[in-house]
């Protein structure tokens, strides 16, 4: 059973009269309703946490239907974190905090992760190894369509490791997957129809397996696994993840001269039958490349472009789980990292720090990753004590995560901060930010 709940879901929305009137009924379309209009999370979003098909999600947000089934009742007050009581069950675990059964589960009344519960339940086999519900299961001789829906699953399962742990820790278990398709390509048999998909579903992995790569600090892996992944997409036919291939490789690439022209041939690959999510994620690419480049104009652009995406997005349209994560929160935090890019401080940092308040501290990476362009918005701006506050929490999310980016990002910054080591607020940080 999945229990985190959607980043950035505020428990504010979970305490209201019409939310409890909702809940006795079991309306979870109710919630998904006011988690989208109040919070931006996406019903691609909820629909990965809570394990329900986007289209679902959609229709019981109109009104179509209700969750009467106990087993999904529990599923999804457990993954929005809904206390018992508001529908009909006891405490559950993390209520009581009694440690919950799943494996990556958030610690109970702690703003940390147990990121290393799984770690240090790995065999030598690897991290897999400690998921039993993702064990591989033996390769067909003769693969077909549904076989490859299955591997997708798979991928898909996989992909929630991201959340809560860094590529140092998931990297090896993307490149398994992506290897063992390879080899899969190579040693059986398909049809026409079923070898495209798998052709797709090996650019997929070799995305993800490229991401866990960057952010474990390999680089030169990530960039040949993104290259890998553009070659399989095209082969495929599939315009989507070949956009996405392009804006993977724009975005690592974005302190060099070429990734605008990546990040606009991304674009490039946007169709009409495009979803929302990916056009959203493609122009949010775009953007950054454009910031970057320091481009002001193409930047607000892109961004606007993005928006527009998410804004026409139509309920239960089908979006692809890699494309899920990209909703008005993390808009809002590209469009602030973007202004602190351009060093415009009086843009970015109210827009970081509403989003951020909404942004769950379980995905301790990517929160302290946002941070630190908040920290380095008021850097700009002069205000060295509130930049000092931030990178402090930043340090604290950052801990223990097997990621090289948030110590990267706030490198540069903590340099800064020695020149003010007269504040005390500035000691402090750079104290706890002492090997």
């Amino acid at each position: 059973m999945n229990y985190q709940p959607p980043t950035a879901l505020p428990q504010r929305l979970l305490s209201n009269e019409e939310m409890q009137r909702a809940l006795a009924g079991h309306d979870f379309g109710t919630v998904f309703r006011l988690a989208r209009n109040h919070a931006g999370i996406s019903y691609s979003r909820i629909a990965a946490a809570c394990d329900i098909k986007p289209q679902r999600v959609g229709m019981l947000a109109r009104g179509e239907g209700r969750i009467t089934t106990f087993d999904k009742v529990v599923e999804i007050a457990d993954a929005l974190r809904i206390p018992g009581r508001m529908v009909g069950l006891a405490p559950r675990p993390w209520e009581t905090g009694d440690a919950p059964a799943h494996p990556y589960a958030p610690e109970i009344g702690s703003t940390s992760v147990r990121r290393r519960t799984v770690l240090q339940a790995a065999t030598s086999a690897g991290l897999a190894a400690a998921l039993p519900s993702l064990h591989r299961l033996p390769a067909p001789k003769h693969v077909t369509v549904s076989d490859v829906d299955q591997m997708q699953q798979r991928t898909a399962r996989l992909r929630r490791l991201d959340d809560i742990l860094g590529g140092g820790d998931t990297y090896r278990v993307y490149l398994g997957e992506y290897q063992s398709t390879k080899a899969l390509l190579r040693d059986a048999a398909f049809t026409l129809e079923s070898r495209r998909h798998l052709v797709a579903l090996l650019a997929e992995q070799a995305q993800q397996a490229g991401w866990a790569a960057f952010d474990g600090g390999r680089s030169a892996d990530a960039e040949g696994l993104y290259e890998e992944s553009r070659t399989a997409a095209r082969e495929a036919g599939d315009s989507n993840l070949l956009g996405n291939a392009f804006a993977f490789l724009a975005y690592q690439t974005a302190d060099r001269g070429a990734a605008l022209e990546i990040a606009v041939s991304s674009c490039a690959t946007i169709t009409p039958e495009t979803p929302a999510g990916v056009r959203a994620l493609l122009y949010e690419r775009l953007a950054w490349a454009c910031a970057a480049a320091n481009q002001p104009t193409r930047t607000e652009q892109a961004l606007d472009t993005a928006r527009a995406a998410l804004d026409e997005q139509q309920d239960g349209e089908p979006q692809p789980d890699w494309a899920a994560w990209v909703d008005q929160t993390e808009l809002d935090i590209m469009t602030g990292r973007c202004w602190t890019e351009l060093r415009r401080p009086l843009r970015a940092v109210p827009v970081l720090t509403q989003a951020l308040d909404r942004y769950s501290d379980h995905h301790a990476r990517d929160k302290a990753l946002y941070m630190s362009w908040l920290a380095d918005a008021y850097l700009t701006a002069g205000e060295v004590e509130a930049a000092a506050a931030i990178i402090s929490r930043a340090l604290d999310l950052a801990a223990g995560v097997a990621s090289v980016r948030p110590r990267q990002r706030l490198a540069p910054m903590l340099t800064q901060l020695r020149r003010h080591q007269e504040l005390s607020t500035v000691r402090d940080v750079l104290e706890k930010a002492e090997p």
